[in-house]
């Protein structure tokens, strides 16, 4: 089997050549959640900042030494859900790494279409997300294919139930940029929070 290239579409240096399991723990506030994204040691490698202006509608994932990786943006005026995510702290069209989209307007189960920012045309996906809230998991393919680049589980601990906290174990296959898959997996909790207030 012929060994897949580091993708590092967020930056290579967050490509693996293992699997990589992280820890996303959901801490639900009054008025913005915050997460916090660990590896196995319960290190912190990720952190996720709220603006409290505008809530849900942008957000700036940090890494551990509180520098901004990327900056996560909904754009409101799309039918399908459409998200943005720049470098850095920008928001300036040549600093779009990726765009995310529902597939579907209606669907029980969350399916997402990811296009890279020099997939301008966006006639075939580059990855797809497909979860099921309902199930708390999901699996990110590449492209249209059957190819799994990660998985996403719900954990349940005693300590999440009695701190009001959602844990998520992400599993990233090696190779993968495991920034941009955390980017992807707080954008489908996002979408499943719409559906909650729905």
């Amino acid at each position: 089997m012929q060994r897949q290239k580091p993708n590092g579409i967020i930056n290579p240096k967050y490509c693996a050549p293992y699997n990589v399991d992280l820890a996303i723990v959901r801490k639900v506030l009054t008025l913005a959640d915050t997460f916090t994204i660990t590896d196995v040691n319960g290190k912190m490698v990720f952190n996720l900042k709220a603006s409290l202006v505008t809530l849900r509608h942008h957000r700036v994932l940090l890494d551990a030494a509180g520098e901004p990786i990327v900056t996560i943006h909904r754009k409101t005026t799309t039918t399908h859900d459409r998200w943005q995510v720049f470098r850095g702290e920008s928001m300036e069209q040549k600093d779009l790494i990726f765009s995310v989209k529902r597939s579907f307007l209606f669907q029980l189960k969350t399916k997402l279409d990811v296009f890279l920012a020099n997939n301008t045309k966006e006639e075939v996906c580059d990855f797809k997300v497909k979860g099921s809230w309902f199930e708390r998991s999901c699996v990110v393919f590449a492209g249209e294919s059957l190819t799994i680049v990660a998985q996403m589980h719900k954990k349940h601990t005693a300590q999440s139930i009695a701190f009001d906290k959602d844990n998520f174990v992400v599993t990233v296959y090696p190779n993968i940029d495991y920034a941009f898959i955390v980017a992807l997996i707080l954008i489908l909790d996002e979408i499943n929070q719409d559906k909650r207030q729905d």
